[in-house]
């Protein structure tokens, strides 16, 4: 029987490389449901040509045009309640969360309780609600499949671990350092966006080419590690790898090390995760030439100059709410440096000032967790009102 998958963020850079993974498998994958924010002409495209039955536009302004931009045989809908409606209309039982932010939290909810797996290259999940998604997933028995190449790569060097909180000394979370991994700090203020957008490995969105800039990216999946893999945050380290060749490792307290290696290529997780367990074919293209692993290099992060390190961790040690704030303020952030509001060092200045304003909620369900989003994020675009006064 064909695999049904949902497709949420269909037109984003990770979306695009799921369409092109699933495109070589057409006989093996359907894809039941796709959505996208507002970019109707590329979710028109994609519904054709993989005769998609169900899609959802989140800004519902923009419902009438991809109404009129389908067949009369797709459902279309719209809004946040738009995909959980889609969920729900779904036989489908893997669903991929590619796409950014939290409106996609409800609909992952809800794709648990039917008992459908989520393959997760979204961040906020896990990180503004950890503790409430897993407890739901262990619930429910569904597999939570990540797709970041990091947490695919511990995902995978786990497999058949009968217990990582004795077995596991420490997990290590590889980063490329980003564009700035030799800048000074004294010349961060002179940071463009352009530099900031210009990643030397990956080609991303704006948001997380920013995050990789200032290593929130790298904060981030240390919280969301924190929880896939059920570990206190002293067990999970990063360290700087510029060749992203090693895509992460995990050392056990025998002294054993496994690490991870694969092309740098968002389509090798993908294809894990849309057979896992299975392992398929991949093109010739994305095969890892041993020879690749000669002069590797590996460094400990600048935590002094990019502190985004450090609040990752007090916020997942802290726990509660902090985590939401910290996600919350980041994303404010770097939106203000990319339309040059905020000057890049900044973006720290702005995250440490929301947290350490917060007074967490440890007694928190998922809507308590969107209202204080919300509210940090106002609260963030009022301080960035003052610092431009």
């Amino acid at each position: 029987m064909r695999r049904k998958i949902l497709l949420l963020g269909a037109t984003g850079s990770v979306g695009t490389n799921v369409l092109s993974v699933v495109s070589r498998f057409r006989e093996e994958i359907e894809i039941e449901g796709v959505s996208s924010n507002e970019n109707v002409a590329s979710l028109s495209e994609i519904i054709k040509n993989f005769d998609v039955k169900q899609a959802v536009v989140l800004k519902s302004a923009k419902l009438a045009q991809l109404e009129s931009s389908v067949s009369k045989g797709v459902k279309v809908m719209s809004g946040e309640e738009g995909l959980v409606e889609m969920v729900e209309n779904s036989e489908a039982d893997l669903v991929f969360l590619a796409m950014s932010g939290t409106a996609s939290l409800f609909a992952a909810l809800r794709a648990m309780e039917l008992g459908k797996n989520l393959a997760l290259a979204n961040k906020e999940l896990l990180v503004v609600a950890g503790d409430l998604v897993m407890e739901k997933a262990k619930f429910y028995g569904v597999e939570i499949l990540p797709l970041d190449s990091e947490h695919s790569a511990l995902f995978q060097c786990l497999q058949g671990v009968r217990n990582s909180s004795k077995e596991v000394k420490r997990l290590v979370l590889t980063a490329s350092g980003g564009p700035f991994l030799h800048l000074p700090k004294e010349k961060f203020s002179e940071i463009s966006v352009e530099q900031a957008l210009n990643h030397p490995q990956w080609k991303m969105g704006k948001k997380i080419s920013v995050d990789s800039a200032t290593l929130f990216n790298k904060g981030l999946e240390v919280i969301e590690a924190c929880w896939l893999f059920n570990l206190a945050v002293e067990k999970v380290d990063v360290i700087i790898h510029p060749q992203s060749r090693v895509h992460s490792l995990v050392e056990f307290v025998d002294g054993n090390i496994l690490a991870h290696c694969c092309v740098s290529n968002m389509q090798i997780p993908i294809q894990y995760a849309l057979f896992y367990p299975q392992r398929m074919n991949i093109p010739s293209h994305l095969s890892f030439d041993i020879k690749d692993l000669a002069d590797l290099t590996f460094t400990e992060p600048r935590n002094e100059d990019f502190p985004s390190l450090f609040l990752a961790r007090k916020a997942v040690k802290v726990g509660g709410s902090l985590p939401a704030v910290l996600n919350k303020a980041n994303e404010v952030a770097v939106n203000a440096f990319l339309n040059g509001s905020l000057k890049f060092p900044q973006i720290f200045t702005l995250v440490e000032k929301m947290m350490n304003q917060h007074s967490p909620c440890f007694d928190c369900d998922f809507s308590k967790y969107v209202q204080i989003s919300k509210e940090v994020g106002l609260a963030s675009e009022k301080f960035i009102q003052k610092i431009n006064e």
